[in-house]
């Protein structure tokens, strides 16, 4: 139990205090190093900030759902968790990137701009 709860800390809950450093702390500039990039978000100013935020709160809603499933199965489980954490992660990442790219094709068009 403790240590299917230690493991669950290490991969869950580092994701989820990554998402609140990003949240607080997101890049405010385009950058090649820290925030949301993809070739759309580098496009422009407009887009980056929108692309962070989005995906910033995204992340951080799904990677604290993250943790609290990997909670809950480290303390159902009678054996020892290998996989299960680690797909919670997984999915979270994959639902926020998939929020945030509908949300980008739904706000902007495909040279940047913002539609009406």
């Amino acid at each position: 139990m403790m240590s299917n709860l230690m493991y669950v800390l290490s991969t869950n809950g580092i994701l989820f205090l990554l998402s609140l450093i990003f949240k607080f702390f997101p890049p405010k500039k385009i950058n090649n190093w820290y925030g949301y990039r993809t070739y759309k978000t580098m496009q422009n100013q407009d887009i980056w900030d929108f692309a962070n935020k989005t995906f910033n709160t995204s992340f951080v809603i799904y990677s604290g759902l993250s943790l609290l499933g990997g909670m809950v199965i480290a303390y159902l489980s009678g054996e020892t968790l290998t996989w299960q954490p680690m797909v919670l992660v997984f999915l979270s990442i994959v639902a926020c990137i998939i929020k945030t790219e509908n949300l980008l094709k739904e706000n902007f068009t495909d040279e940047g701009k913002r539609k009406k």
